[in-house]
């Protein structure tokens, strides 16, 4: 079982920014990525933690990601149950900066663009949701059936989940601390959608939810599969406006 996290870690060592990865079956991906945030966090002025959540790959994804954090006293691995939704709720719970960065595998967003969600540049929120549909952002070699698909899954999440919002699965997400200790002990989806339940949750604690313009590249080794996972998705989405009648997200009924 998870333990849910401290929300006072220790000032003297406790990073500015948690970069969180849910990584599975990620031997191929993961070195790429990690050594560009490597590179990226050797020039920049904030200090950083990363996160790797390995949560049951068959095949070289924890022995890589070992090797990394060996060299690299700010990366950590650990493990969490199978799920993507599992994982980044298992590197919250171990995270220990001020902000909490949850960032995808195969890094389709550069990851210096994390720093459109950090101040100077944004601050005042509680939640700011990496788009590929907010103005100013850009996608780039994407299909035109996955952009279809996307958009048809986005129009059933303002339906029915979170209105309101262009684009809500870009897979980059960022939550001051304090937020995602309030958001995810009432997480129960464990699979992709599990950050349309975080935002709902989100907006039904009044939290400040952002959109931030990103440039985004799509990778033809995503591990999505358009309709099968739209599909179970839509039911996510279903199983999300279930679970709050049920009173799974009021702390009155939970308490």
């Amino acid at each position: 079982m998870t333990t849910q996290p401290s929300s006072t870690p220790s000032v003297s060592d406790a990073p500015l920014l948690s970069i969180i990865i849910p990584a599975y079956n990620e031997e191929h991906r993961l070195p790429g990525s990690l050594d560009a945030i490597v590179e990226w966090m050797e020039s920049t002025p904030y200090s950083v933690e990363v996160i790797i959540v390995e949560n049951g790959s068959s095949d070289r994804t924890t022995e890589i990601a070992e090797g990394y954090a060996r060299q690299y006293a700010n990366i950590r691995v650990i493990h969490s149950d199978k799920g993507k939704g599992a994982a980044v709720r298992a590197g919250i719970y171990e995270s220990r900066g001020e902000y909490l960065f949850m960032c995808d595998s195969d890094l389709s967003m550069p990851i210096s663009e994390v720093e459109k969600f950090l101040p100077p540049q944004l601050d005042g929120y509680d939640v700011a949701i990496g788009s590929r549909e907010a103005p100013g952002a850009q996608r780039f070699n994407e299909p035109a059936y996955r952009h279809f698909m996307g958009r048809v899954f986005n129009f059933i999440v303002r339906i029915l989940a979170v209105p309101g919002f262009s684009d809500t699965q870009a897979g980059f997400k960022m939550f001051k601390r304090q937020a995602a200790l309030d958001i995810f002990p009432y997480q129960t989806i464990t699979g992709w959608t599990f950050d349309v339940e975080a935002l709902y949750i989100a907006q039904k604690q009044g939290k400040r939810i952002v959109e931030v313009p990103i440039n985004w590249y799509f990778d033809d080794d995503s591990r999505v599969d358009p309709l099968r996972d739209t599909w179970r998705m839509f039911w996510d989405v279903v199983t999300i406006r279930l679970n709050d009648r049920r009173g799974l997200y009021d702390p009155r009924v939970q308490a």
